[in-house]
């Protein structure tokens, strides 16, 4: 219960002072009757109302993961952000099977079929982006593909 309640506190903040920020978005002589501020202002409002709903009817104290499985998180954020840093350099085909292929092997530890995973979506990633979504990727690095 205290997790709950520490963490509704805690968003409800944030709410607060995302709805305060929202106020300061500077309108223009052009602008629709609702204006810009009050989608922000709206999900800001939403937010704290859940939030006082978690402070006040929290569940019952969660049973948290043995710290194996935070190492096991620390470790997908590290290669996550390790791969946002290197996908422009690099291209998106060899990071993107680098970052499948070790999170694969974190949810079933084999190294074969890890590698296969990860060139398997780098691969069908790259096509669906590319061609279905159009958007405009670089596969290799420009050392490579020159």
């Amino acid at each position: 219960m205290a997790s709950d309640r520490i963490f509704g506190l805690v968003m409800a903040l944030v709410a607060l002072a995302y709805i305060a920020g929202a106020t300061q978005i500077q309108t223009s002589f052009l602008q629709d009757p609702v204006g810009p501020k009050a989608f922000p202002i709206g999900i800001g409002i939403v937010a704290a109302l859940c939030s006082i709903y978690m402070v006040l009817r929290p569940d019952p104290e969660p049973e948290w993961p043995a710290v194996r499985t935070f190492g096991a998180i620390l470790v997908a954020v590290v290669v996550l952000v390790v791969y946002a840093m290197v996908l422009k350099p690099l291209g998106f085909l060899i990071p993107t099977a680098i970052t499948a292929a070790i999170l694969s092997y974190q949810i079933s530890p084999d190294v074969k079929r890890s590698a296969v995973a990860g060139v398997g979506l780098s691969i069908g990633l790259f096509v669906v982006f590319k061609f279905a979504l159009g958007l405009g990727l670089v596969a290799l690095p420009k050392m490579i593909s020159g």
